[in-house]
């Protein structure tokens, strides 16, 4: 019972309204993570492009393609960032198959892969960009 001059929320008032904001966070929260992985992906896969675009000119000037690190080197670092053959990009890691080319290889083509493999996710993302394009490869 209130007192008539007692002002508030009552206890059932306020667990109501904490239990509403939690279903509403256990909604959104995995959708919100769905939506940043999409953009990443998206991102990536523009990245794949501009590599390819680039291989081309770089083919022209040197009649072989690049390594990922001349590439990223080109591209004033922006690919991402370089650790040992590999590059990382946000939580993808690029890599060229095989991991040192040579440059008769080079004369030929190239592929590079881009592999998103966070455990606590479940799924592992991976595209591929050749000198025939880019494509998606798992899932």
């Amino acid at each position: 019972m209130k007192n008539s001059g007692e002002r508030g929320f009552s206890l059932i008032e306020l667990l109501i309204v904490v239990v509403i904001i939690g279903v509403i966070a256990a909604l959104a929260v995995p959708a919100l993570q769905k939506g940043i992985r999409a953009a990443e992906n998206g991102n990536t896969f523009a990245t794949l492009r501009t590599i390819s675009s680039t291989q081309g000119m770089f083919y022209s000037q040197n009649s072989r393609f690049g390594r990922l690190s001349e590439v990223n080197n080109m591209l004033s670092s922006g690919i991402g960032t370089q650790s040992g053959n590999d590059i990382n990009r946000g939580k993808f890691v690029l890599s060229m198959v095989p991991a040192v080319p040579t440059n008769v290889e080079l004369k030929s083509g190239f592929t590079i892969t881009a592999t998103r493999n966070i455990a606590s996710e479940g799924m592992i993302y991976q595209y591929e960009v050749t000198a025939t394009g880019v494509r998606q490869i798992l899932p």
